[in-house]
C-alpha cells in the first residue's frame, strides 16, 4: 500500500510541481482564467470575486487540499487597466505554502470598432510565498542529520508575467510563472534548484448556434504547462458547453482530460513499466445573476492508483460586481459576462 501510496503521489506531483507557487488544477474552467494568467486582471466587463476548494483523497490522512480567493476588475471608463490580487493555502502532507499576489494588466485595443473584440492584453503578477516544512511528529530516534524536529519555514519573492489576445470568439493566453531564480533554505541544494519557472499556454475558441440552438454554446480549448527545471509537462484537452436557461441564468458543463508527457516507473511482475498521469475531469457550473456556482471532480486513470480514495473534489463560488452593459458584438463568457 505504501509503495501505491508513494507511486500517486509521484504522479500527482506532477500537477503540483513541488509547490511552486499556485497549483494548476482545473479553476479556469470555472471562469477563472485570471488564476493562471495575470493579463486576465480586469478583463471582463465584471469585477470577479471566486473562492475555490479543492480536496484529494477523503480517507487518507494529511491528502492535498487546496483553498483559493481571487479578485479581479477594471478600472476607469475605458477599462484599459486591471488590478487584481489572490491570496492561496495549499497543503500536501509534512508540506505546505501559503502567498499573496498583486496584478496589474493593461488591455490595449486593437480595432477602431468599439464593440469588436480585438484586444492583447498585458499583466504581471507579484507575490509572497511561504513554504514549510513541519517535521515535528517525525522519528528522531531513527537519526538523519538532514531532520531536525522542528517546523522550519521560509518566505521569497516571484513574479508572473502574461499576455492575452481576443479576437471575437477565439482567444490564446501564455504566461510565465516563477520569473526570478529564487533559493528555499528549507530545502537542500542537492533537491531544489532556485529555478521555479513554468510556462502555461492556453487556447480556444467558442462556436455559437443559430436557429433552434442558439441558446448553446461550445468551447473547446487546449492547455500546455512546462516546467523549466525538470521538464516535466503535461496537456489538458478541454470541452465546454453552455446553454442560456433564461435572461438570468446560464448552466454550463465541461469534460477535461489532462495527460503527462512524463511517467513514473514501477515494477509488475519484474517487468518495468511506465506509468503517466491521466485525469478525468467532469465539470458543472451555473450562473444566475451575478453569482457563479462549480463542481468538479477528478477521477485518475490507470493501473497504478492509490486505493479507495475516490476522486478529487473542488468547489467554486464566485460573484460578479461592478458590471457594465455588454461591450463586444461576440457571446465571449470570459469577458462579455
Amino acid at each position: 500500500m505504501k509503495k501505491l501510496f508513494l507511486l500517486a503521489t509521484i504522479l500527482l506531483g506532477l500537477t503540483s510541481q513541488a509547490q511552486d507557487g499556485i497549483p494548476v488544477y482545473l479553476d479556469y474552467l470555472s471562469d477563472n482564467y485570471y488564476l493562471l494568467h495575470p493579463s486576465m486582471a480586469g478583463a471582463a466587463n465584471c469585477g470577479k470575486l471566486r473562492l475555490t476548494a479543492r480536496q484529494q483523497w477523503f480517507d487518507a490522512d494529511e491528502a492535498p487540499n487546496l483553498q483559493t480567493l481571487s479578485f479581479n476588475t477594471a478600472l476607469g471608463e475605458e477599462s484599459r487597466s486591471g488590478i487584481g490580487a489572490i491570496l492561496f493555502n495549499d497543503r500536501n502532507g509534512y508540506t505546505s505554502q501559503t502567498g499573496a499576489y498583486l496584478s496589474y494588466a493593461y488591455h490595449l485595443p486593437l480595432s477602431y470598432d468599439y464593440g469588436a473584440l480585438n484586444r492583447l492584453s498585458f499583466g504581471i503578477n507579484v507575490g509572497l510565498v511561504q513554504n514549510r516544512l513541519d517535521e515535528r511528529t517525525f522519528d528522531l530516534t531513527d537519526f538523519d542529520p538532514v531532520i531536525g524536529g522542528i517546523l522550519q519555514s521560509d518566505s521569497y519573492f516571484n513574479a508572473d508575467i502574461g499576455l492575452s489576445y481576443f479576437y471575437e470568439n477565439f482567444y490564446a493566453h501564455g504566461t510565465v510563472k516563477n520569473l526570478l531564480f529564487q533559493n528555499r533554505d528549507i530545502f537542500t541544494e542537492e533537491f531544489e534548484s532556485p529555478n521555479q519557472r513554468r510556462y502555461i499556454a492556453t487556447i480556444g475558441y467558442l462556436f455559437n448556434f443559430e436557429g433552434q440552438f442558439s441558446k448553446w454554446g461550445l468551447e473547446p480549448s487546449l492547455l500546455y504547462h512546462y516546467v523549466d527545471r525538470t521538464e516535466e509537462s503535461f496537456v489538458d484537452i478541454n470541452l465546454k458547453g453552455y446553454y442560456d436557461l433564461n435572461e438570468d441564468t446560464q448552466l454550463w458543463g465541461a469534460l477535461s482530460y489532462r495527460r503527462s508527457q512524463d511517467g513514473a516507473e514501477f515494477v509488475d511482475g519484474g517487468q518495468i513499466n511506465d506509468q503517466q498521469l491521466q485525469l478525468f475531469s467532469p465539470i458543472l457550473g451555473v450562473k444566475y445573476k451575478q453569482f457563479i456556482f462549480g463542481y468538479t471532480y477528478s477521477q485518475q486513470i490507470g493501473d497504478i492508483q492509490f486505493e479507495g480514495s475516490g476522486g478529487f473534489h473542488q468547489l467554486t463560488l464566485g460573484i460578479n460586481f461592478l458590471c457594465r452593459e455588454e461591450r463586444w458584438h461576440c457571446d465571449c463568457p470570459a469577458v462579455n459576462n
